[in-house]
């Protein structure tokens, strides 16, 4: 069982800080994969919450291997993104003050795979085509970002 399922055994659905990963992986047509999230129902990127005795990057990379399948052996810092705007309240009820750091993932191998569960669809989008209904923390931070994201690729 992880950190954060064991801390809501005591003390329930209350806020809590959720230090995290969030990665950005880019295809060769500088397109970024989105996680069509069993959760919430809506799209957003793959990432999640630090483990005891963990560095970020391993969240990332272990988060990017869980939720997608694929392997990265790098990982750049594009940012840290903390405050309201990353409240978010799960459908279960439990809610988090996310601290994200947002990577880019370099040298990405392997193929999609959704085996965990927590995905029903990994799709590539540019950001004329992105989906519609994007999980509110990851459109806060691709409206943060803006133009300057797609620059970055």
């Amino acid at each position: 069982m992880g950190y954060i399922s064991e801390l809501r055994k005591h003390i329930g659905s209350r806020p809590i800080i959720s230090i995290g990963a969030t990665v950005l992986v880019v295809n060769d047509d500088k397109k970024i994969l989105f996680q069509h999230r069993s959760d919430t129902l809506d799209w957003g990127l793959p990432g999640g919450s630090m483990e005891l005795n963990e560095t970020l990057e391993e969240v990332a990379a272990r988060e990017l291997h869980e939720e997608t399948g694929l392997v990265a052996n790098k990982f750049d810092l594009i940012g840290v993104f903390s405050g309201p705007d990353y409240y978010f309240q799960y459908p279960n009820g439990d809610e988090v003050y996310t601290v994200i750091h947002l990577y880019i993932a370099k040298n990405v191998s392997g193929v999609l795979d959704m085996k965990d569960g927590e995905s029903l669809n990994l799709t590539y989008f540019n950001k004329n085509e992105l989906p519609e209904n994007l999980e509110k923390r990851t459109k806060t931070l691709l409206d943060h970002l803006g133009d300057k994201l797609w620059d970055l690729l």
